[in-house]
């Protein structure tokens, strides 16, 4: 997407767990700052319970993607036991501090969860009510942290139904960013429409790409690149598990040859509110579940235009 003639990127930042939240969240502040860079941050706010993925050994190209991206490394042994062998740590109410430094620093700040793991994995089996619960969970401890209301919300692992989306549009969001897609976009499922604007994920993310010899590391600064392009939506979601920590310094030299190479990086609230103006352009799309390369299972998508 352009502002004038300028090429932008918005960069999400998913912060999954504490780990990522105390040793990922500061190093990027430090960057951003340097770079003099604004984002949007969306936190995890209830526990953590990351141990409790184990389950997902049984879905079809797991192991594949663990040893792509060398999780005991980036997410420490302790952070793998949480919710299973060790009681996970409430991350709002023991980490809020951290969280206010990136809203303190100028960045925008939002939901990712309340409990990561349950979301990502229940999303589909849970009731209308159950759903709504969650939401007004992560509201309630967004404004407990931050003492001001959430205004957008981006979901654990791209899951979002028709559930989640009803959620949304009670709670009054600006807009979420929950799917992968194109553009920008009001969603619908069959025939019924919701009014919360979606700025999907528009570029891969690097834990899609890593260990895959199609994309050697060695290229991958080149290749993100080559994906943004003016007069089109840029949205690149990184996390603090492996930009902010592991390949923290990778990212910041991804973050100089683009601003290097021109283009403009601003925050998601900046495209929603430049994309509201003229509401009536934006498109209705289906949301539709399928599966993207260098992930496993389902996530929400935007169907094609």
């Amino acid at each position: 997407m352009s502002t004038g003639n300028a090429t932008t990127l918005a960069i999400k930042i998913d912060v999954d767990t504490a780990r990522g939240t105390i040793k990922g969240v500061p190093p990027l502040l430090s960057i951003f700052k340097e770079l003099d860079i604004t984002s949007t941050f969306l936190f995890s706010l209830g526990p953590d319970n990351t141990g409790r993925a184990i389950k997902r050994i049984f879905r079809p190209g797991f192991f594949s993607k663990v040893s792509r991206t060398s999780v005991l490394s980036v997410y420490g042994l302790r952070t793998l036991l949480y919710g299973t062998l060790l009681k996970g740590p409430h991350i709002g109410k023991k980490h809020g501090h951290i969280m206010r430094l990136a809203k303190n620093a100028g960045h925008e700040v939002g939901i990712h969860t309340y409990d990561h793991i349950y979301w990502q994995d229940n999303l589909h089996k849970m009731t209308g009510p159950q759903v709504r619960a969650e939401v007004t969970k992560c509201c309630a401890m967004f404004q407990e942290v931050f003492a001001m209301p959430a205004h957008t919300m981006g979901a654990a692992g791209w899951q979002a139904n028709k559930e989640s989306l009803a959620a949304y549009d009670d709670a009054g969001f600006l807009y979420a960013s929950d799917t992968r897609g194109t553009t920008p976009f009001f969603p619908k499922i069959k025939q019924r429409e919701f009014k919360t604007l979606q700025i999907p994920t528009t570029l891969p993310t690097l834990d899609e790409l890593l260990g895959r010899p199609e994309y050697p590391f060695e290229g991958l600064h080149d290749h993100y690149l080559s994906l943004i392009k003016p007069n089109q939506l840029n949205v690149l979601t990184i996390h603090t598990e492996l930009e902010g920590m592991y390949y923290l310094e990778w990212f910041k030299n991804l973050l100089i040859k683009i601003k290097d190479a021109g283009i403009h990086i601003v925050p998601m609230k900046a495209l929603a509110l430049t994309v509201l103006k003229q509401k009536e352009k934006v498109p209705h799309c289906q949301l539709i579940q399928k599966e993207i390369e260098g992930r496993t299972g389902l996530l929400a998508c935007q169907n094609d235009l």
